[in-house]
């Protein structure tokens, strides 16, 4: 298996953010066409995917280190300043447009989703019957409420 450097890292995390840009993009339809079923399937894919780009970072992480840089994304900018690596500036920018796209995907699917609980949820409010309590004041002062009961007759 071939060592992990900063670049090769970049690459797979990149093709792995399409990836997950695609899978978010796909979750925003599904949402607003309210098909739960292909959301459950999606859900999966997407936190196997997002799994795999953690461990992606961590390892150009561990790849910058070992390079003599500092292990956090801020040193990318000193490697691809050292490493001549053509393309690395340009793939880096990239990453972190696609990163703050996949964010605001991510935020607006969030707006959604809880539209649909709020609809949900009102529903279920709906589908439940009214409590017919009748507030009194208790032996302290303070109001309690009463429901009506329905006593049985045991004879």
């Amino acid at each position: 298996m071939p060592a992990v450097t900063p670049m090769s890292s970049l690459l797979q995390e990149q093709q792995a953010m399409t990836t997950l840009l695609d899978l978010l993009k796909q979750e925003q339809q599904h949402l607003v066409a309210a098909d739960i079923d292909a959301l459950v399937a999606l859900t999966t894919e997407k936190s196997t995917l997002v799994n795999q780009m953690a461990v992606l970072a961590s390892q150009r992480h561990g790849a910058l280190g070992a390079a003599g840089f500092g292990t956090q994304d801020s040193a990318m900018d000193g490697w691809i300043a050292a490493s001549g690596e053509a393309q690395a500036s340009t793939l880096w920018q990239q990453l972190l447009e696609m990163t703050h796209e996949a964010k605001e995907l991510n935020r607006v699917n969030g707006i959604l989703i809880n539209k649909h609980m709020s609809r949900t949820q009102g529903a279920l409010n709906i589908l439940r019957p009214q409590s017919q309590a009748t507030n009194f004041y208790g032996p302290s002062g303070h109001a309690t409420s009463i429901s009506p009961s329905r006593g049985f007759i045991v004879g």
